[in-house]
């Protein structure tokens, strides 16, 4: 299957959506409203300018939405760490898919955005018509690995460093340092798809204050504080995982999940069993790429997700 060969859709931004919950989303879109909805969810600690290839092509074909989630660069970003539990995030999907005058939609999602949309599938299964998922593991699986892999709570310890106090400030040290270094690896050279203009705007979603002007990269980093999932701390028990039921995990739709294999916080372990939980299941592997496959291979993840749709 080749991508289209007209012209990219025009991406608009500055739009925002005033939810029924209180929350004001900034969105991107491209294409236009009454074409079948296609919802693109980032990650930490990224924006909705993650997904531009992705807007700029499948504009040409349905209404392709990309919001800021809640606590990201143009959206409200409130400041209780209790604000940034999993079951808001959900609502905040839920409830721009329908300001967005629409009851079902295609979902794509990478990262902490895909923790959140497994979530949402799971929960709202008829708003869900297709779900792509793109390195971000299914939340059972994910649980039982943090709790019993050695190997995975190494991988995760990063997560108990960003839980701490004044993490978003060491992440902002000496103009944004670490968190560049989140993006590009431990290469001395950036990688060819950030630079530029793509730095640039990074850095400016970045520098976006909270609403109460507290620390612009406090609300990203109140996702992992919010979340039960992450590594025990040293001196802390595992988690006990016998009292959830693995058959409420099942995933009832449609499910795409690509998986680059070299990322070194989700190694492709996670996606081991995954059928038993998402009985129709497709799963791609990229052995090349890292946890950014989305920004390494814009035009191959547009296929696949191409692919997928109905």
């Amino acid at each position: 299957m080749e991508t289209l060969m007209t012209a990219p859709a025009v991406i608009h931004h500055l739009q925002f959506a005033n939810l029924p919950n209180g929350m004001r989303l900034h969105y991107a879109s491209a294409g236009e409203s009454g074409k079948p909805l296609l919802l693109f969810v980032h990650g930490f600690p990224e924006f909705w300018y993650a997904w531009e290839h992705q807007l700029a092509e499948f504009g040409q074909t349905h209404f392709a939405v990309a919001p800021d989630l809640r606590g990201f660069n143009l959206s409200g970003k409130p400041a209780d760490v209790e604000a940034y539990r999993p079951r808001h995030i959900v609502e905040d999907l839920v409830q721009l898919v329908r300001v967005l005058g629409y009851t079902r939609c295609v979902i794509v999602a990478h990262d902490w955005g895909g923790a959140v949309c497994w979530n949402l599938a799971l929960q709202y299964p008829d708003l869900v018509e297709r779900l792509v998922i793109v390195n971000a593991p299914h939340p059972y699986l994910f649980a039982r690995a943090l709790a019993a892999d050695p190997a995975q709570q190494k991988a995760s310890a990063y997560m108990n460093w960003l839980r701490k106090p004044g993490a978003e400030q060491a992440l902002a040290a000496s103009d944004f340092a670490l968190l560049e270094k989140m993006l590009t690896g431990e290469a001395d050279q950036a990688p060819a798809w950030f630079g530029g203009e793509t730095r640039a705007r990074y850095r400016a979603a970045w520098s976006q204050p909270g609403d109460d002007g507290s620390h612009a990269l406090t609300g990203g980093v109140n996702y992992y504080r919010a979340s039960p999932m992450h590594p025990p701390a040293p001196g802390e028990a595992a988690p006990d995982l016998s009292r959830l039921d693995p058959a409420a995990f099942v995933v009832r739709v449609p499910t795409l999940v690509i998986w680059g294999e070299q990322d070194r916080a989700l190694p492709k372990s996670l996606v081991d069993g995954l059928g038993d939980f998402v009985p129709d299941l497709r799963l791609e592997r990229i052995p090349e790429g890292s946890h950014w496959v989305v920004h390494e291979q814009p035009e191959r993840i547009n296929l696949l997700i191409r692919s997928a749709l109905p």
